[in-house]
């Protein structure tokens, strides 16, 4: 079978761990070269180690203009463009809205929602014919979810500024959509509980329809599914890969 992105250049932010991580690897299964993003030194050499030749690791802060900048640089080095690019750097934390400081905001919604307008800005210059943009969402975007409604504002307001590219970009011959998690198994998850983890992540897969938490895998294959030529006629939408966590 035909690897769907072969010969392809791929952005991953956040790709060091979890969805993004499985994204890096789904898309280099496919063929794709693919740039990817973190924050930590170390946990990008283990992904160089990984994957060898088929990645190009840039250490770089999404919230930061500097980092942004460092980033496409490395992506103008490379001189292939994009043609498909992954916004996918985020953090979430659990806060009462009684305990949230305003600390609390800035940070997730500098990396959750100025991060991922920075990188999808950025990257326009960049971009090849036909080229697909994905973002990542959230199903706690919904705004029902105890003690995340910080992080759940900060996911809404990404696909309302996606909604908005969309019309943007549209006419430019580029499309954007967002992939929209529910509850997957990652070490963010798990950080949200750090004294007892385990006992988290049994609690939100015992509320699961499907009985399990999500696997990082899963959303890849939706974000491969979004930057491929098979999805050619979606813009715009959102694709929820939740478990059926939002019906539950």
């Amino acid at each position: 079978m035909a690897q769907a992105l072969a010969g392809k250049t791929a952005l991953v932010t956040g790709g060091t761990s979890g969805i993004g991580l499985a994204v890096v690897r789904r898309f280099v299964a496919e063929g794709a070269h693919v740039v990817v993003t973190g924050r930590g030194q170390a946990a990008l050499d283990a992904v160089a180690t990984e994957l060898g030749d088929d990645v190009t690791t840039v250490q770089a802060d999404a919230t930061s203009p500097t980092g942004v900048a460092t980033l496409f640089a490395a992506v103008a080095a490379r001189g292939t463009g994009l043609d498909a690019v992954h916004a996918n750097a985020g953090v979430g934390e659990f806060g009462a809205l009684s305990e949230v400081t305003a600390e609390d905001i800035d940070r997730t919604f500098a990396t959750n929602v100025r991060g991922t307008a920075l990188t999808v800005q950025g990257s326009l210059p960049f971009l090849n014919e036909g080229a697909a943009i994905v973002v990542t969402g959230s199903t706690s975007a919904s705004g029902t979810e105890r003690g995340l409604g910080v992080y759940g504002a900060s996911k809404a307001a990404i696909v309302a500024m996606t909604r908005s590219w969309t019309a943007e970009l549209a006419p430019k011959g580029f499309r954007i959509n967002t992939v929209v998690p529910g509850p997957t198994e990652t070490p963010g998850l798990k950080g949200l509980a750090p004294d007892d983890p385990a006992a988290l992540l049994e609690q939100i897969a015992s509320g699961m329809p499907i009985g399990r938490l999500l696997r990082p895998e899963e959303i890849a294959a939706a974000v491969l599914f979004l930057v491929s030529t098979e999805s050619s006629g979606m813009t715009g939408s959102e694709v929820f890969v939740d478990g059926g966590s939002t019906i539950a």
